[in-house]
């Protein structure tokens, strides 16, 4: 089964599980690290998340996927907080961070910098518009590899 496949059925499977809990559904990712499977699930409320809410999600999400076994291969299921320097994945992600400061990493050099970070004043479908403290930085997503919550002090425009 292809990957790309395997996530949205995944997504499809665990997001109402979770919303259903009282919690929303942040991301899912399937990761190999140092030769294990690895089943993140990202989960956030308004009032942060703790050890017992990510233990009240995993053990249904894990009788779920024990059950329907939707994953080809063994693998470890995580369940947690997305983090304070959480990676914005969707618009929706960068809608309720607007005014936050940024932390972007490009995948190609953009007036000679690999990263840059600002304040996220804007975006729509073809670019994301930070202000570095100066002026106002226009990004093509295309050139976008990452974004991320981060603060003023971390981090430079490299």
């Amino acid at each position: 089964m292809d990957n790309e496949v395997l996530i949205q059925q995944l997504n499809k499977l665990i997001e109402p599980k979770v919303t259903s809990l009282g919690y929303e559904f942040y991301h899912l990712e399937l990761v190999k690290e140092e030769g294990e499977d690895y089943l993140r699930v990202y989960i956030d409320s308004e009032n942060g998340i703790s050890l017992q809410d990510c233990e009240r999600v995993s053990r249904p999400i894990s009788a779920m996927l024990d059950e329907d076994d939707p994953i080809p291969f063994g693998y470890y299921l995580e369940v947690s907080s997305p983090g304070v320097y959480r990676t914005l994945f969707n618009d929706y992600h960068l809608n309720k961070s607007m005014g936050a400061y940024v932390l972007i990493q490009l995948n190609s050099l953009l007036n000679g910098k690999r990263e840059v970070q600002g304040e996220l004043k804007s975006f729509d479908e073809e670019q994301v518009i930070i202000k570095d403290g100066v002026m106002d930085i226009s990004i093509p997503k295309e050139k976008i590899k990452n974004i991320s919550l981060t603060d003023k002090e971390e981090g430079g425009n490299k």
